[in-house]
C-alpha cells in the first residue's frame, strides 16, 4: 500500500470507517513495530506500538494531511519511544523473581549472548537520541532521508549528517568491542 492509500485510509478512519482503520493499521504496523524495537527495545515494542496507535487514533480527527499519514504515525511513534525511555531512566527496574537468569533461560534466552546483533542493539541505544532516530528511521525502518527528515522535523542534510555520524560511531564502537573480546 502506498502513502496516498494509507493517507486516504487515515482520513476515512477519522470519519469512523472501521475497515479503513484496519487497513491503516495493517499497512503501517510492521514498520512501526520495527522502528519502536530499535528506538526502545524489542521487549516493549508491542506495547509501544499499541500506545502509538492509541495516541494516533485519539489525534486522528486533528490530522490535516500536511504530510503522509505514515510519516505522521512514525513521528508519534518516535515520541512514544522517547517518552518510554525517559520514564524507564527515571525509575529503577525491579524484578519479580530472584533468579532472573534462570527465568530468562526458561523462556528461551541464553547467557551470555556474544552475538553481534545484541552488541549492535546496545550500541544503537547508546547513540545520541537524534543520531539514533535518524539511523533507525533510515537504516532499520527503511525510510528515505526525506521521509526521516519529515518525521524528525528537520532538514534532509541534517538527517544525512546524523546517519553518517551514527555509522561512524557504531563502526568504531564495534571495532573496539571486537578488539576487547579478542584480547580478553
Amino acid at each position: 500500500m502506498d502513502d496516498d492509500e494509507i493517507t486516504r485510509d487515515a482520513f476515512a478512519a477519522s470519519r469512523g470507517d472501521t475497515a479503513a482503520a484496519e487497513r491503516f493499521v495493517a499497512a503501517t504496523q510492521r514498520q512501526l513495530h520495527r522502528l519502536l524495537s530499535y528506538l526502545s527495545n524489542p521487549g516493549v515494542a508491542e506495547d509501544l506500538t499499541q500506545e502509538t496507535y492509541l495516541r494516533a487514533f485519539a489525534a486522528l480527527e486533528g490530522y490535516e494531511g500536511r504530510s503522509p499519514a505514515r510519516m505522521w504515525l512514525l513521528a508519534i511513534g518516535k515520541r512514544v519511544a522517547a517518552d518510554h525511555l525517559r520514564t524507564t531512566r527515571r525509575r529503577p527496574v525491579t524484578a519479580q523473581t530472584e533468579d532472573w537468569i534462570a527465568a530468562a533461560e526458561q523462556n528461551g534466552a541464553y547467557t551470555p549472548d556474544p552475538g553481534r546483533m545484541v552488541a549492535l542493539r546496545r550500541l544503537i541505544l547508546e547513540l545520541d537520541a537524534e543520531r539514533r532516530d535518524a539511523f533507525v528511521l533510515t537504516q532499520v525502518a527503511g525510510l528515505s532521508y526525506a521521509e526521516a527528515a519529515e518525521v524528525c522535523d528537520c532538514a534532509v542534510g541534517t538527517i544525512r549528517s546524523r546517519v553518517f555520524r551514527a555509522r561512524e560511531e557504531l563502526t568504531e564502537a564495534l571495532r573496539t568491542a571486537e578488539r576487547l573480546a579478542s584480547s580478553g
